[in-house]
């Protein structure tokens, strides 16, 4: 499924952040957007800046049935649904002996099972039609959790990148252009921080944060070209590779607290 022109694809989340970054993106690139997000306001404001080939659609991804109907009212209004970017999500900042059963069952709503909402729902559509991409942007820290304060986060998206890659070995077989696509983004300049659970620093103020426009633009690239896993900065593939190849893994994660030095 080369290109983006004319392809309707919906994006949660895109009241803000990265979503609204990729929103405009996509759009400038002649897709149709379906904007969904739970704040209505901010969500008709992005939809009314984008014009035309734009449709807001009021949110919450934790509840199946909105997930649903996110689907289902895109192909009444389009008549099709060509990629589902799953970019909903919320941090926390709290360390692994501090939380609640509130806290984990946020993160756990919010940031796995919103994924797993948004491909149950749109996998029928996606196997009728025998193409489809399904993008989850997940977190570098759910594949290092390079911060104990972001805890229950980093175990959320660690089930989001094994949910994903679980996703594309069922359905190669029988569905090889269906893509499943997981997005590894670092620190990112958007409120993810200030907004986490329980506060926290904005992290626009973080030194080396990715400007998010700049991570808009690889997910865009993942779209036009699937693959199965996207990292927004190569270094982050390379201090991977180091961590999971490094005979004791402890020696790495006496190092960590922090991201990974971004590049200059």
């Amino acid at each position: 499924m080369p290109g983006m022109k004319d392809k309707v694809i919906v994006i949660t989340g895109a009241s803000m952040g990265i979503g609204e970054a990729l929103a405009n993106v996509c759009h400038a690139r002649g897709a149709t957007i379906v904007l969904a997000a739970r704040n209505g306001e901010a969500l008709a404001a992005v939809a009314g800046r984008l014009g035309e080939r734009a449709l807001a659609v009021p949110t919450d991804v934790s509840r199946r049935e909105d997930n649903e109907r996110l689907v289902q009212q895109t192909l009444a209004r389009f008549g099709r649904l060509d990629v589902f970017v799953a970019n909903a999500g919320r941090g926390i900042s709290c360390l692994p002996s501090q939380l609640t059963d509130a806290d984990v069952d946020d993160m756990i709503a919010t940031n796995f099972k919103s994924v797993l909402y948004a491909v149950q729902a749109v996998l029928p559509h996606f196997k009728e039609r025998q193409r489809g991409q399904i993008v989850a942007v997940s977190s570098m820290l759910g594949r290092i959790p390079f911060t104990p304060i972001r805890s229950a986060y980093s175990a959320a998206k660690a089930a989001v990148n094994s949910l994903m890659a679980s996703v594309r070995i069922e359905l190669r077989p029988q569905f090889p252009e269906i893509h499943a696509t997981t997005v590894l983004p670092g620190v990112v300049a958007t409120g993810f921080g200030h907004n986490a659970r329980h506060g926290g620093l904005d992290s626009r103020q973080l030194p080396g944060a990715q400007p998010v426009e700049e991570v808009a633009e690889v997910i865009a690239a993942a779209i036009e070209k699937p693959r199965a896993e996207v990292f927004t900065r190569p270094e982050m593939q390379a201090f991977q590779a180091k961590f999971y190849a490094a005979e004791d893994i402890a020696t790495i994660e006496a190092t960590l607290g922090g991201p990974p030095p971004s590049r200059t």
